[in-house]
């Protein structure tokens, strides 16, 4: 069943907190170069003489003080500085708006909302930086950045595993290698989504133990880590919006030990998809690992270091996970074992009938436009709040329905495609038989389901 929403997200905000979001979607609008059809006066300020981004328009004050400006540049960094600005977000925001067209923003942010909440997702950005709206802001922007002109997040999932396998016979050695170390990965199981801890959360399992420094390329490593993190951000929803992590420690020796991917991946968590993860697990690590763990520990932010939790033994992991959810290989009574099963021909078939493709994202941005004109009135007719937070329900809504009609044109199937955990329409299933209206939709005869757990029925879908 579904609970009810968690603080600080849609549906279960204080006054103050739906201030910052309103907040939030003013400056995040402006730096996109969207603003209110009555307010020309701000065409001015929301793309420079170059095309670039800028939210330094000055518009008229407003007595809910929507638009309240800090003083002026320096004390916009300085505000950043304090929270310490590790990966130097405050200048790569500068970068990004004096470099960036307004437009390319602004369709990263929409392509990174998914089947999310729009509201959720700059939520995320707001809790992760405590209700400070700029900090939030110079967030989100450096991570619309990242996603764009770093990692390329949407080529990512666009090519998928059906690329990689083609691009292992590629006649450039470096794509060849690439592609080879990016599926040797998949094919090891290094680490793989199955089931749900306690709170509902989807689990993310990775074996230490099959992680051997020098053996894949640093970019074959970066886009596996993202690739499998953008995967398992399609199994989140509004009510489950984190993760659980397992770093399975058995076996582990100094010969796994390879601080870069760490820190690849401390970045990717705190910087990119902040508040994503609910919990990590380090199960059975052995006393060699205390050292190394004073090091990360160092790295992380304290929030982030309150959610690492060590197991020594499957007692103890039951406190977070179900014992029927545990798998065998961690002592538990899930006799689900991990097996890849490699992308077949035709199966991203859908993904050239690019007519329908264009329709759908015609559509799609019918439903933005209309999503963000409707923001702008929620924020600027107090009278009208309580109606116009319904239509932007209903169009976030549309949005998530929509999403998943436009993503198998968009996106290449992954092994949890092919193994029945991600089905259509969005339905995911990691144990027994999901619900349809026309009654149970019969498994994929395949490894990822599974026998049913002994504590589930065919019908407990949550």
């Amino acid at each position: 069943m579904v609970g009810p929403a968690l603080p600080g997200r849609p549906g279960n905000l204080t006054s103050d907190q739906e201030e910052k979001l309103q907040e939030l979607w003013t400056t995040t609008l402006r730096v996109f170069g969207v603003q209110a059809p009555d307010r020309p006066d701000d065409a001015e300020g929301l793309q420079s003489s170059s095309g670039t981004a800028t939210p330094d328009a000055k518009p008229k004050k407003k007595k809910h003080g929507m638009f309240r400006r800090q003083k002026d540049e320096d004390d916009d960094k300085a505000s950043v500085d304090q929270e310490g600005d590790k990966y130097g977000l405050s200048k790569a925001y500068q970068q990004v708006l004096a470099t960036q067209n307004p437009e390319n923003l602004r369709k990263a942010f929409w392509s990174m909302v998914k089947h999310d909440n729009p509201d959720g997702l700059l939520l995320r950005f707001l809790r992760a930086r405590k209700w400070d709206v700029h900090n939030a802001l110079v967030m989100l922007i450096a991570t619309m950045n990242w996603r764009l002109q770093e990692v390329h997040v949407d080529d990512i999932m666009k090519k998928g595993e059906a690329q990689a396998m083609k691009d292992t016979s590629n006649n450039d050695a470096t794509v060849r290698k690439e592609a080879q170390d990016f599926l040797a990965q998949l094919k090891l199981g290094k680490s793989f989504l199955h089931g749900t801890d306690k709170e509902g959360r989807p689990m993310c399992f990775v074996r230490v133990r099959l992680h051997r420094q020098g053996e894949q390329s640093e970019t074959s490593l970066e886009r596996y880590t993202v690739y499998t993190i953008e995967t398992a951000r399609l199994l989140l929803a509004t009510h489950v919006d984190t993760a659980a992590i397992v770093f399975d420690m058995t076996g582990f020796s100094m010969a796994n030990m390879d601080y870069g991917p760490v820190k690849f991946m401390i970045k990717c968590f705190e910087a990119n998809y902040p508040e994503s993860l609910g919990v990590v697990l380090v199960h059975k690590s052995p006393w060699i690992f205390q050292s190394i763990w004073n090091i990360i520990k160092g790295w992380l932010d304290p929030v982030v270091a309150s959610k690492v939790h060590f197991t020594k033994n499957i007692d103890e992991l039951e406190q977070f996970v179900e014992k029927s959810h545990i798998i065998k290989e961690l002592g538990g009574d899930d006799p689900w074992e991990y097996s890849y099963a490699e992308p077949s021909v035709g199966e991203n078939q859908t993904m050239s009938d690019e007519s329908t493709a264009n329709q759908l994202l015609e559509e799609r941005a019918k439903v933005v436009k209309e999503f963000e004109s409707t923001t702008l009135a929620w924020i600027s007719d107090p009278h009208n709040r309580t109606t116009l937070q319904q239509k932007r329900n209903a169009l976030a809504e549309r949005l998530r329905a929509g999403y998943w009609q436009l993503d198998p044109y968009v996106r290449a199937r992954s092994l949890y495609d092919r193994t029945g955990m991600i089905r259509e329409g969005g339905v995911i299933q990691y144990y027994g038989k999901p619900e349809t209206p026309n009654g149970p939709k019969p498994l994929i005869a395949s490894p990822q389901n599974g026998p049913l757990p002994t504590e589930h029925r065919a019908d407990d879908v949550d």
